[in-house]
This record gives C-alpha cells, sequence and structure tokens, in this order.
C-alpha cells in the first residue's frame, strides 16, 4: 500500500483554516481527535507528532522522524490555543446580545415607516419635555438668584450694624 498523501499544508494530520489559523487533528481508529488551531503549520505539525508518539505510532506516520521520545516531541509542541466550552458559550451570549439592538433597531426602523404619526406625536411630545425643562431650569435660576440677592442684602446690614430680620 502507498504511502498516505500530505495535506496541502505539507503535515500529517493539519488543515488550514479560512482565517489563516492552522488545525490539527488525529485520527485513532473512528475516533478523530482534535489537537487544536495553531499559527502555523509547524506547530500543529509539533503538536499532531506529540500525540502520535502518545498513541504508539510508528516514525513513518509523524511529521518529524528526527524526534526520538515522547518527552520531546512533548516539549517541541507548543500548547494549542484553547477553546473551552466556556469560551464557546460565551461567545454565543455575546452574538445573542448582539442580535438583540440589531433586530430591535430593524423593528423600529419599519414601526417608524409604518406609523409615521406616532413618530411625530413622539417628537412633539419631547419637544413640549424640552421646553418644559428648560422653563423650569430658569425659573430655579433666576429664584436662586433671588434667594442669593436677599441674603447678601441681609448679611449687608448685618454688617452695617442692624439687626436680622430673620431672627
Amino acid at each position: 500500500m502507498p504511502p498516505r498523501r500530505r495535506s496541502a499544508s505539507g503535515y500529517h494530520g493539519v488543515r488550514q483554516r479560512p482565517n489563516g489559523g492552522f488545525y490539527a487533528e488525529i485520527r485513532s481508529g473512528d475516533l478523530r481527535l482534535s489537537l487544536g488551531t495553531y499559527d502555523t503549520a509547524h506547530e500543529a505539525a509539533r503538536a499532531f507528532d506529540a500525540a502520535a508518539w502518545r498513541l504508539g505510532r510508528p516514525h513513518l506516520q509523524m511529521n518529524f522522524p528526527d524526534v526520538r521520545t515522547l518527552q520531546q516531541a512533548l516539549d517541541l509542541a507548543s500548547p494549542p490555543r484553547l477553546n473551552s466550552a466556556q469560551d464557546r458559550a460565551e461567545h454565543t451570549a455575546l452574538q445573542r446580545r448582539l442580535l438583540v439592538p440589531q433586530e430591535d433597531e430593524r423593528v423600529m426602523a419599519e414601526w417608524r415607516r409604518r406609523h409615521p404619526e406616532d413618530v411625530a406625536y413622539e417628537q412633539e411630545y419631547w419637544e413640549r419635555h424640552r421646553e418644559e425643562d428648560t422653563r423650569r431650569r430658569r425659573e430655579e435660576r433666576l429664584d436662586r438668584r433671588r434667594r442669593k440677592a436677599l441674603a447678601c442684602a441681609q448679611a449687608d446690614l448685618v454688617n452695617a450694624g442692624g439687626r436680622s430680620f430673620f431672627t
């Protein structure tokens, strides 16, 4: 039987991902073991060899036959970029949170298109609200100025030797 053809990456058990990373996996019977995603094909091939050593594969099935012991293979293999179940769950939750505002914006745009009278009413409401708020703040400022002027006048009377009409 001829030897198995190597993948496009040039290594056994290593495939390039669309995002530019390199995915390593090894098969053991009917079982496919994922070894993770790596930044370079060389790192992924080293991880493949470490797994091949652990599974007792012959040197011919390894990418680097110069490695003679399991410890050497483990020392040369860098750890994979970890993508745990918790990472996937957090990513999924984040995606869901991002979808809600997008869906809200889409629904609100459709609602505005179908109900322009409600949009006009809402704009009038907020305009009235801003005007009332501005009027209230102006009245409060004017009242503070009056009270301050009265307090200053009272202080001037007391300083001039008069008596406070508050006591």
